[in-house]
């Protein structure tokens, strides 16, 4: 069951879902607006393929780089070009909620996708969420940090679970870190 307004504002005041920070602004109909951080990853342009295994990591610095956008500045992202973001707000889900984020549709008509497929949020689940970005127009969109580019839906399960995978607790601090400089080795 997908919450509305008063269902997600109660389950906030039950801690059922925690947002940090959180504006109550931000509560629509039946979503929560979020915002991109100053925060991004740009792939690097290169010939190598990209070995997908369980153990590839985005951060790693062979396949992208951090770009820290400063203070009232913007981050460009070019047409047909795929960067990550990060969500300011740290979303927190109880182990019988689950949601999904999705587009704003404002963006969505103008080409901007900010998930490729990897939209659904686990319960038990407390981290910023990383953006797959990318720009469908022919020309270049200006991303400005703190802007509500993407909603949170929240859903009810049937049941309980506690999600215990490898980005559960994601950060911006992990989202800027380099494996190797976090683990030592990729």
């Amino acid at each position: 069951m997908i919450l509305a307004r008063d269902a997600i504002l109660k389950a906030i005041d039950s801690k059922e879902i925690q947002i940090d920070p959180y504006d109550p602004a931000r509560v629509g109909t039946a979503s929560v607006d979020l915002t991109v951080s100053r925060h991004f990853r740009r792939f690097r342009p290169g010939h190598d393929s990209i070995t997908l295994r369980d153990d590839t990591d985005y951060r790693d610095p062979s396949i992208s780089e951090l770009i820290e956008v400063p203070e009232g500045a913007y981050f460009e992202v070019g047409s047909r070009e795929m960067v990550l973001g990060i969500t300011n707000e740290r979303v927190g889900l109880s182990s019988n909620m689950c949601g999904w984020f999705d587009g704003r549709s404002r963006f969505a008509r103008l080409g901007l996708l900010v998930h490729i497929s990897a939209g659904f949020m686990q319960p038990g689940t407390f981290n910023q969420t990383v953006l797959e970005i990318f720009n469908m127009s022919p020309r270049t969109f200006r991303l400005y940090p703190g802007t509500a580019i993407c909603q949170f839906i929240f859903q009810r399960m049937e049941g309980n679970a506690e999600h215990s995978g490898r980005f559960k607790d994601q950060t911006s601090h992990i989202f800027r870190t380099s494996p190797l400089s976090e683990e030592g080795s990729l």
